[in-house]
């Protein structure tokens, strides 16, 4: 099959086509052949040498493909109500840039109806990080308020969309008028550019004084304190990455005075049995949600992924590039 590899840590030109053998799945797996592969910034973190891949790990990047089955455990295709030649996207640990990717079964969920494999290639690292930390981690509750950092990625479109579609108010940051008018578009209840307003400020006024319940965090660093300030009475902060930074420095007081929690987590090293629960739950109540059309696919770009074996992978380097300029709203795919 081809792949994208990464050659050595480096910008985006370090990504090269190469020929690898074909995978095989193996007990409660299944084999996908690729349509397409979600782009995500961890993807990017690995390329640059600053993600390590868990053990046991494709070293390919790639977190999230959607596709059809080819082959798989039987028994577990079967129970999971999955058969050969069903089109399926999967959350993955690593893999998902080649034409062939072995997933979990209990990771996998069908593509929604009316959507194409490259709709559902951006589903799954965002839906089941969103899911996993906003309304478990966070415990978001219809009437209450979300503030997302950060509301034009890929993260913050989906959060966007589930919250308001299970009852939530809906607050995003975002660094510019036109992203913060596209999340108004995707449903986002109010929008505040963070290069010309105080988020703290504005979300305070916008809850009159209250403050919101649930923050979802990509930035971590000096935005931590800022947020504890917007928070109300037990609200809780979730911190799912630190592209600001890993140290902050809080007022220990507010936490205690508004019984206030912050938590985080990661999701690619967790176990299947972890991310197979999150799959159940966004079944049940996500995926309805997908095949009804109150949540639409929000992607901004999708790139041809490979040429031949051994030339620099174009439309993933240009994917890269992408993703790291920060100008798009919405997911970035690789179509295969």
């Amino acid at each position: 099959m081809k792949a994208i590899e990464i050659t050595s840590y480096g910008a985006p030109e370090v990504l090269r086509v190469a020929e690898r053998p074909d995978p095989v799945a193996g007990a409660g797996e299944l084999l996908i052949r690729v349509a397409a592969s979600g782009v995500n910034r961890p993807d990017v973190l690995q390329r640059m040498g600053h993600y390590p891949v868990p053990p046991g790990a494709s070293d390919l990047p790639g977190l999230e493909v959607a596709g059809e089955i080819v082959s798989g455990d039987a028994a577990a295709l079967a129970e999971a109500g999955f058969k050969i030649g069903d089109h399926v996207c999967a959350l993955i640990a690593g893999g998902g840039y080649a034409e062939l990717c072995v997933a979990p079964v209990a990771q996998c969920l069908p593509v929604p109806k009316g959507w194409s494999d490259a709709d559902a290639a951006s589903l799954p690292e965002t839906f089941f990080t969103v899911w996993s930390n906003v309304f478990e981690r966070g415990r978001l509750q219809k009437g209450e308020t979300l503030l997302i950092q950060g509301g034009s990625s890929g993260i913050g479109v989906t959060a966007i969309q589930i919250a308001k579609a299970l009852g939530a108010t809906v607050i995003v940051t975002a660094g510019s008028d036109d992203k913060c008018e596209a999340c108004k578009k995707l449903g986002a209840d109010h929008a505040i550019n963070y290069r010309t307003s105080d988020f703290v400020e504005q979300a305070k006024k916008l809850t009159g004084g209250k403050g919101v319940d649930v923050v979802l965090d990509m930035v971590a660093g000096d935005y931590v304190a800022r947020e504890i300030e917007c928070l109300a009475e037990d609200g809780r902060l979730v911190i799912i990455a630190v592209q600001g930074g890993v140290k902050s420095e809080i007022n220990a007081g507010l936490v205690l005075r508004r019984r206030l929690t912050i938590t985080g987590s990661t999701l690619r090293p967790r176990p299947v049995a972890f991310k197979g629960a999150i799959a159940k739950a966004l079944r049940e109540k996500v995926w309805p949600l997908l095949e009804s059309g109150a949540i639409k696919p929000v992607i901004h770009s999708s790139f041809a992924a490979v040429g031949e074996p051994g030339a620099a992978a174009s439309g993933a380097a240009q994917a890269h590039t992408l993703m790291e300029s920060n100008q798009h709203i919405g997911k970035i795919v690789l179509t295969w």
